[in-house]
């Protein structure tokens, strides 16, 4: 039976709007080796969301209560809204073998790769400025000076691009999401990985 090889901790950010969710969910249902950390937040439920589905709702008091007893890998506060992963739940994941994905900002992961420099990071973009602020307003979610604030925000966010090892442009989704699982199924095929999950074949085979 093959060995069991801890997975590998995946950072995916994106301006808001750069559709990192979607391709996020369609990756997670294409590649069942693939789980999502699902974060904490002091945010407002939006409809069609799930408590512990889309995110672990919480309160303010709540959140900080568990910075205080370091239950978070990472945190930030993102659009006067915390965030926060559970490092109980990465760790179980890994451990079981599973690649485990952080949808977080650039701040996160900077927090992220300090504390564990062996994680991956992936950046999405979109194909232009106007795209961006055409997908914000499709999804009605927010209302024009909250959709302002976030084009203003964008900007600042893409530039840290660079701080990441891969970079996707979200212009075609099909495309983009072939790009994506081709990181994910390329990292599990190193010579360290497959050496050591397949260890029991290879030594038959060179008997």
């Amino acid at each position: 039976m093959p060995k069991i090889i801890p997975g590998t901790l995946y950072i995916v950010a994106a301006p808001s709007g750069a559709g990192k969710s979607s391709l996020v969910n369609a990756l997670i249902a294409r590649l069942p080796f693939v789980y999502l950390s699902i974060s904490h937040t002091t945010r407002p439920m939006r409809p069609g969301e799930e408590d512990g589905e889309h995110y672990h709702f919480t309160t303010v008091e709540d959140f900080t209560a568990r910075i205080e007893q370091a239950e978070f890998l990472e945190h930030a506060k993102v659009f006067d809204n915390y965030y926060g992963t559970s490092q109980t739940y990465v760790q179980q994941q890994l451990d079981a073998g599973h690649d485990v994905i952080l949808e977080i900002d650039w701040q996160g992961g900077q927090q992220i790769r300090r504390l564990m420099p062996d994680a991956k990071s992936i950046f999405i973009l979109p194909p232009s400025k106007d795209a961006l602020q055409e997908r914000l307003e499709k999804r009605q979610q927010d209302s024009a000076e909250v959709i302002a604030r976030r084009m203003k925000d964008a900007v600042s966010e893409m530039s840290h691009y660079a701080e990441f090892d891969y970079l996707i442009i979200n212009d075609d989704f099909y495309k983009a999401l072939d790009e994506m699982s081709a990181i994910f199924v390329a990292n599990r095929m190193t010579i360290e990985q497959q050496k050591d999950r397949y260890q029991n074949l290879l030594e038959q085979l060179l008997n």
